[in-house]
């Protein structure tokens, strides 16, 4: 894939905001100020390419029609860990302790069960909603 303007900032404004969801409307909002001429098919060609080559991780809302975007770094290593997403605010936090782990490998080792960590998402409330007492969404 070529290295274009609005490639890297896609990529910039992803590294940007790691701890959020990000649909590709938000994406195009997020950079369209700072590329000249750049449209929203162009956008949504490039974070597809991104995804298929790694760059980037993509999950789909199912509660909502619409598929989020999250910078997946290399030195992040999201392809090998789960991710969570507060269902009240959207924060996205990367589950990357022995606990998960040890989870994966038991799914593999005792249920003959290969997680797809890449298209996994959690949904919880995190403790930032939690202080709030707002209830988590059914």
């Amino acid at each position: 894939m070529y290295k274009t303007k609005a490639r890297d900032a896609i990529i910039k404004y992803l590294e940007a905001n790691t701890e959020k969801r990000l649909t590709a409307r938000e994406v195009f909002d997020g950079i369209k100020d700072s590329i000249e001429g750049v449209n929203r098919t162009t956008v949504y060609r490039n974070l597809d390419k991104l995804c298929d080559q790694g760059e980037l991780v993509r999950f789909k809302d199912p509660n909502q029609d619409a598929w989020y975007y999250q910078f997946s770094a290399k030195d992040m290593h999201c392809d090998k860990h789960i991710h969570a997403r507060c269902s009240r605010c959207g924060r996205v936090f990367h589950l990357d302790d022995d606990f998960v782990v040890d989870f994966i490998d038991k799914l593999q080792t005792e249920y003959k069960l290969d997680l797809n960590t890449a298209k996994t998402m959690l949904v919880v409330q995190c403790k930032k909603c939690n202080r709030i007492a707002i209830p988590i969404d059914k």
